[in-house]
């Protein structure tokens, strides 16, 4: 198959840890033509959608591991499969491509599907399983929100469309810094905030689920550096095995098996902390290597598999 990656650039990637190297890796032992480009250089016009491809082989053992050949502008109607794998901020630019590549749906499979990365925010789309969250106000209303940080110990506030577990803020009861944040947000942005009543399990109970077509293939720990609050591997925390999932998680995981499937998100991963659902990942889901190194799997395989069907 010819594949097309939309990517940031391999330079600004680390392949010890990166997903997207390894789904990359994988289609290139298939036999497959693996391209990339970066989403800015994406283009329609006059009905077809065009992008900068370069073609792009990757030796692990070599330094850098990525090689690169001559970059041509080609229809992605061309291509079998185009991955849509740039990191977010999930801003109007990334909305933007999600639009452009819808275009090319029916003629080439889009994974994830675009629609669906655009209709299913990392924090808004667990909206409707209200059940499985934790305590939460989506706000930026200054009086509704101290009316729920006077209810609970202590919160957390969330970009609803951040990533990679940048700026998280916690804020026990009382905290004068919770009018300073108001202040802060008011002023740079006019989305509301997403908070929740911060639950200390995250400091032991952290994991990230793994959906390949809706199915669970891999469980994993994620520990917090030190005394951070955020587990995110992006932010320090680090993964560690076990992959046991209690009554709750399991009934979480099986609701959200359909849904996923259903909405063409063929690679997702979830955040539980506890018992707790806190986000569904659909942009460019992480966690490939990590599932690797604690398990020996090939995920990357599996993912491949599914796509091949």
């Amino acid at each position: 198959m010819k594949v097309a990656v939309q990517l940031d650039h391999p330079s600004k990637l680390n392949p010890v840890t990166d997903t997207s190297f390894m789904l990359m890796e994988e289609a290139q032992k298939r036999g497959h033509s693996v391209y990339f480009y970066e989403a800015p250089q994406l283009s329609w016009q006059q009905g077809d959608v065009l992008a900068p491809l370069t073609p792009i082989t990757l030796d692990m053992q070599a330094s850098p591991v990525w090689k690169l050949g001559e970059t041509k502008t080609t229809s992605l109607r061309t291509m079998d499969v185009v991955l849509m794998r740039q990191d977010p901020p999930f801003d109007m630019a990334y909305i933007t491509a999600t639009h452009l590549l819808e275009q090319l749906v029916g003629d080439v499979a889009v994974w994830n599907n675009p629609a669906s990365v655009r209709n299913c925010p990392e924090k808004l789309s667990i909206l409707g399983f209200g059940q499985f969250m934790p305590p939460t106000l989506i706000s930026r209303d200054p009086k509704a929100i101290a009316a729920f940080a006077a209810e609970h110990e202590a919160i957390v506030a969330k970009p609803l469309y951040g990533f990679g577990g940048r700026s998280v803020f916690k804020l026990a009861r009382g905290d004068s810094n919770l009018e300073t944040l108001l202040e802060h947000w008011s002023e740079s942005s006019r989305e509301p905030l997403m908070w929740q009543q911060f639950r200390p399990e995250v400091s032991n109970a952290d994991k990230r689920v793994l959906f390949i077509n809706g199915k669970v293939e891999a469980v994993f720990g994620r520990t917090p550096e030190g005394s951070s609050i955020r587990a995110n591997m992006r932010v320090g925390g680090t993964a560690v095995a076990g992959n046991e999932l209690n009554a709750r998680q399991q009934a979480i995981c099986d609701a959200l098996s359909p849904f996923l499937k259903q909405h063409g998100l063929m690679l997702a991963g979830i955040d539980l902390i506890g018992d707790f659902l806190t986000e569904i990942n659909v942009t460019s889901p992480t966690g490939l290597r990590a599932a690797q190194r604690l398990y020996g799997l090939n995920l990357a395989e599996q993912f491949w598999n599914a796509v091949a069907v």
